[in-house]
């Protein structure tokens, strides 16, 4: 494939930073759409990370003459802009049904009113929209268990049970086919942002991509944003010298990709069909253990309470029909210095961020 050009909203963040480099590698035209975000970028500055060989418009995906000017002369868009995490978005609703549902639809918008020539649009998904995922039960077999209910967790009881006939079940791989059920608002948006754009694709004749990321760690993820993810919140308290916090009994299962690995499906989204996301798959405790590997490590993993999320580990049959396919960096990504060795936790955040009021109903993360 010949030099393109692209625009990545979201190209200042920490996935999209990652991915405005490779394209950039690979001899693209690269511009970047991002409103540097003050809880992503402090101070809402540009982060010294920034790739000088990409031009940087500084915008918001929900003003439509940003957009509109962000997409001139651009042939495929990587739409990585969103408000990201779980817990915040259970009372920050109207923000994150703004710029994840109503960002994806003015991105859209301008597409079909709007003279482009944009080819094709990958859209960064999630994996949240599958809720608890897929279990096997021992009696009834592969089932779709529903969130814990509170009696279950004020007992101690964290195993997740069959929803006929409440067995502890384990969890197995879930495959891109398997009904989704959202749990949380930012859940929501994110699947609104996936049916959006593939609805698009479909009605206009556009070649659109949905990459339905997992928990995504690496090398610019803010440790002092509280809601980037576990990896991130275990780095942060091991480098304030503190032990990481393991919530229940840490026997949660989970699938952490390294960005590398998603910045490799994104440009395999740009050039065939069909890409296959990269990961491995780790216990919670496995995952604050070998993040105990970089030298602020305060000891080993400490125990916490409760977990809340959305708990899935992925399958990605659809995705196997790639033509160069990659190896996943799995385990040894959790332990690489360059995620590890970052300037910005100046506080740790476990437990941070979340306001007085409703209490948010828990899933497993």
């Amino acid at each position: 494939m010949g030099s393109r050009k692209v625009l990545v909203t979201g190209g200042a963040g920490f996935i999209g930073s990652h991915l405005v480099d490779r394209l950039v590698e690979l001899g693209h035209t690269v511009r970047i759409l991002d409103n540097l975000d003050p809880q992503v970028h402090p101070g809402g500055k540009k982060p010294d990370y920034l790739n000088p060989g990409a031009e940087f418009v500084a915008g918001d995906v929900r003003d439509r003459e940003t957009v509109r000017r962000a997409l001139q002369g651009v042939e495929v868009v990587f739409h990585e802009a969103a408000a990201v995490g779980v817990g915040q978005s259970q009372y920050r609703i109207q923000h994150y049904v703004d710029v994840n549902t109503r960002g994806t639809a003015t991105l859209l918008d301008v597409l079909a009113n709007e003279p482009n020539s944009v080819e094709k649009i990958v859209v960064a998904a999630s994996m949240s929209s599958y809720g608890e995922g897929k279990a096997r039960c021992p009696e009834c077999g592969i089932v779709k268990p529903t969130l814990r209910p509170e009696s279950q967790m004020a007992a101690g009881q964290w195993e997740v049970r069959c929803p006929y006939c409440q067995t502890p079940t384990e969890p197995v791989p879930t495959d891109e086919r398997t009904p989704r059920q959202v749990n949380s608002v930012y859940s929501l948006t994110k699947k609104d942002q996936e049916d959006l754009v593939l609805l698009f694709g479909r009605t206009y004749g556009v070649q659109a991509v949905a990459l339905r990321y997992f928990n995504v760690f690496g090398p610019r993820q803010s440790l002092s944003n509280p809601y980037t993810g576990v990896a991130a919140i275990f780095i942060s308290r091991l480098k304030n010298g503190n032990r990481p916090v393991v919530y229940e009994d840490g026997q949660q299962t989970r699938d952490f990709v390294s960005v590398h690995d998603v910045v490799q499906a994104n440009i395999l989204a740009m050039e065939v069909d069909l890409p296959e996301p990269g990961g491995a798959e780790h216990r919670l405790r496995q995952a604050a253990d070998h993040s105990g590997h970089c030298p602020h490590a305060g000891g080993p993993s400490e125990p916490g309470h409760r977990a809340g999320g959305d708990g899935t580990l992925p399958q990605g049959r659809r995705a196997s029909l790639l033509r160069g396919h990659f190896p996943g960096t799995g385990e040894a990504g959790l332990r690489a210095p360059d995620f590890v060795r970052r300037r910005d936790a100046r506080v740790d955040r476990l437990g941070s961020g979340r306001p007085r009021g409703r209490q948010i109903r828990a899933g497993r993360t």
